[in-house]
This record gives C-alpha cells, sequence and structure tokens, in this order.
C-alpha cells in the first residue's frame, strides 16, 4: 500500500480552505517517537508519522494498513493526482504536529476527500436494499458505483532547529 500512495512532501493545496473537521494542534512529538497521526477507516488505513532529526526530511510519515481483513470502503490516492477543491475534493482535516525538540518546526498533514453521493431507491416495502444478484449483474457489466476517495499531502511550517 506504501508503494501505491507517493506522497508529495512540500507540494501546497490552497492554503485558504477550511477543513471540515476543525481540530487544536496536536501533541508536541520527541524526535524518533512514532506516533499515529489520524485514522481512516473507510480506506483501511492508519497515518503514522515521525520527527526525523534531519534538516533535509524532518519529518517522515507512512500508510499502515489497519488490519489485514479489512475491506476498504473508499479509495486512497496519490496527491500529486488529486486537484484540491476541484472535481469535488474537499479539505476533510488538516492536522498540525509541533516538534518537542524545535518549538517553531510543525508537521501539516492535510487530508482530502473526495465523496460519492449514491442514490439509494427503496423497494415496495420502503427498504434500503442490495440484492447479490443485481449487484454480480452490474459487477459483471462494469457498472459499479464509484468509490469515495481519499488523498493525504505533507507540509512543513517553520524553520528546522540547528
Amino acid at each position: 500500500m506504501l508503494a501505491l500512495l507517493p506522497l508529495a512532501a512540500g507540494a501546497q493545496a490552497p492554503a485558504a480552505a477550511q477543513p471540515e473537521i476543525q481540530r487544536p494542534p496536536g501533541t508536541a512529538q520527541a524526535t524518533g517517537a512514532v506516533h499515529t497521526v489520524r485514522q481512516i477507516p473507510e480506506a483501511c488505513t492508519r497515518i503514522e508519522g515521525r520527527f526525523t532529526g534531519q534538516a533535509d526530511a524532518p519529518y517522515d510519515m507512512q500508510l499502515a494498513r489497519t488490519d489485514a481483513r479489512c475491506q476498504p470502503r473508499a479509495a486512497l490516492l496519490d496527491f500529486a493526482q488529486v486537484q484540491p477543491g476541484k472535481d469535488g475534493w474537499r479539505l476533510n482535516d488538516r492536522i498540525r504536529i509541533p516538534a518537542a525538540a524545535c518549538p517553531g518546526l510543525q508537521a501539516v498533514v492535510e487530508v482530502w476527500r473526495r465523496p460519492v453521493e449514491q442514490p439509494m431507491t427503496r423497494d415496495g416495502q420502503g427498504q434500503l436494499r442490495v440484492y447479490l444478484g443485481e449487484a454480480r449483474q452490474q459487477a459483471e457489466a462494469g457498472k459499479l458505483a464509484s468509490l469515495p476517495a481519499f488523498a493525504v499531502n505533507l507540509a512543513m511550517e517553520g524553520k528546522p532547529c540547528r
């Protein structure tokens, strides 16, 4: 899964966008301490990060699968292929992680989301149902509904300490 999503470190998304989830800056993290940045249960993914202490790459971020048996209900896409603010992409979350060893430095992880509106029709009893036979026919015909998608971007703010 890590090869599927090379992250565009330093690529800037529109800064004026307000995230759907509002949160205060996270707890300051020590150099070398691996921590969970955020989980995306729909994509069966956990974002893990750590401050490296290196000037050229001060923060390292990895994507980890939450469970081998988890069935993703959303796609995780490469941020370089996403056009933030266009094609339905919304800024879902902006997570700021300060460095404990360098108070002016922080990692900023943005999670972008592209929802998919799936029309649901009720049957004669007023229930929303998925019938296996119909779902198989749609899959064989290549007419499955598209999945919601997420993309993750990493940026650094502040000056690294020497």
